[in-house]
């Protein structure tokens, strides 16, 4: 791979590590009280959710990421031997989905920044396209879910 692409790569996967999310979604809720508030707590509720189902799906499936055994075949150190589903890519479509709820108009550049991280992780050989889209359904189904609840829940109150 290109050094530039790879340079590229490693940058964009590293937005999906999660701190970009925390600081994101403490600044929304510090700029803007009531929607950021919300979006917060909606927030840890679908994280709190994919969490658990995506650590359990790559336990249960345990699909040998791209790079096998061999670690020199991959751009970055992955973090387990296992790929399916990718946990940046649930994560970064939990993201892109809330961003998507609570601030529609940044909801396309959410879903475009999302689709670039699935696709870096692919770039770097740590995934397979499929880890990727697999990773986005189960971000966009908790995300959601936690959306519903949390709509539910304030009704009940």
């Amino acid at each position: 791979m290109h050094r530039q692409i790879a340079d590229l790569s490693r940058w964009v996967s590293s937005l999906g590590d999660g701190l970009l999310y925390a600081l994101l979604g403490a600044g929304l809720a510090l700029l803007e009280p009531n929607a950021g508030e919300l979006f917060l707590f909606v927030g840890l509720l679908a994280f709190l959710i994919e969490l658990p189902l995506y650590l359990l799906l790559k336990n249960i499936i345990r699909r040998n990421r791209p790079c096998g055994f061999v670690v020199s075949d991959a751009v970055i150190q992955p973090s387990d031997r296992f790929s399916f589903p990718s946990g940046h890519s649930a994560a970064a479509f939990v993201f892109a989905t809330l961003i998507a709820t609570y601030y529609p108009m940044f909801g396309e550049l959410a879903y475009f920044m999302a689709m670039l991280i699935g696709l870096s992780r692919v770039l770097l050989g740590v995934h397979y396209p499929s880890d990727i889209a697999a990773g986005a359904v189960l971000g966009i189904l908790c995300a959601e879910l936690a959306i519903q609840e949390w709509a539910t829940f304030l009704v009940l109150l």
